[in-house]
């Protein structure tokens, strides 16, 4: 994403600036920091959560700027998302259509507005296919290889372990094989896996395992094009765009 956000800025003839921020740092003192320095055009921010206090800062200071995500906030804002919803809804389903009833699902913090999409769209599958959610099932945190191993394998150690897991990310997805290898079960025979996976890593794994992805470097473009647009026409138009990526059945 990155990558594309830079060379999309250099040729519309701007330069990109990183600003990280630790989970223990105050996302909102950041871009404070950067309205009082007036060194900026625009901002592109990121990792929204509910109600997100940026989004209303940057209205109200009319900085030009767009969202990687979406909050729950009742005003119009530009934002580029991913829909995680579609994307849990659609994972929950295929991992159905393999036969699993009892799926383990992994978030990432329950403030993460990209979590709680994910978490709606499963519950839809869930209650359209009349499953009732086991709480157990549903994982939250920031899932390192060793996290999400430990997660998983604590699942496989219960009396009625999951059938079916839906990763959030790659690094989930590889500490859940490791999980499953010290158990010597096998991806796509023992428990069905579909994963959340925009590096194409899954692809170089020899197991079975369905995959969404999105092209990160053309969301990255199009959220430097957003941003231009909001520069050079603040009045104009909110402009808001939602991609939905797509499945590969990894067989």
């Amino acid at each position: 994403m990155i990558e594309g956000m830079t060379l999309a800025a250099r040729k519309a003839g701007y330069s990109l600036s990183i600003y990280s921020t630790t989970p223990d740092d105050d996302p909102v003192e950041s871009v404070q920091r950067q309205l009082q320095a007036r060194s900026t055009d625009g901002l592109i921010i990121t990792r929204l959560v509910s109600g997100d206090p940026r989004v209303k800062l940057l209205l109200d200071q009319r900085m030009p700027f767009v969202a990687f995500g979406r909050t729950d906030l009742d005003t119009a804002y530009p934002y580029v998302d991913v829909d995680n919803e579609q994307i849990a809804y659609e994972a929950t389903r295929r991992l159905m259509d393999k036969g699993c009833r009892r799926i383990a699902l992994q978030l990432l913090v329950p403030e993460d507005q990209a979590s709680a999409m994910r978490l709606s769209g499963y519950a839809r599958a869930m209650a359209e296919a009349g499953i009732p959610i086991d709480q157990s099932l549903i994982g939250h945190g920031m899932f390192t290889m060793e996290s999400s191993a430990a997660w998983f394998d604590r699942l496989l150690a219960c009396s009625d372990p999951p059938t079916g897991l839906a990763c959030a990310n790659e690094l989930g997805l590889l500490g859940a094989l490791h999980a499953l290898g010290k158990r010597g079960l096998a991806p796509g025979s023992d428990v069905h896996i579909v994963t959340r996976d925009s590096t194409r890593l899954a692809r170089f794994l020899p197991a079975k395992i369905e995959v969404h992805s999105v092209d990160m470097a053309a969301v990255g473009r199009k959220l430097v094009e957003v941003l231009e647009s909001r520069i050079i026409n603040p009045l104009g138009p909110v402009e808001t765009i939602l991609l939905k990526g797509e499945f590969d059945p990894g067989e």
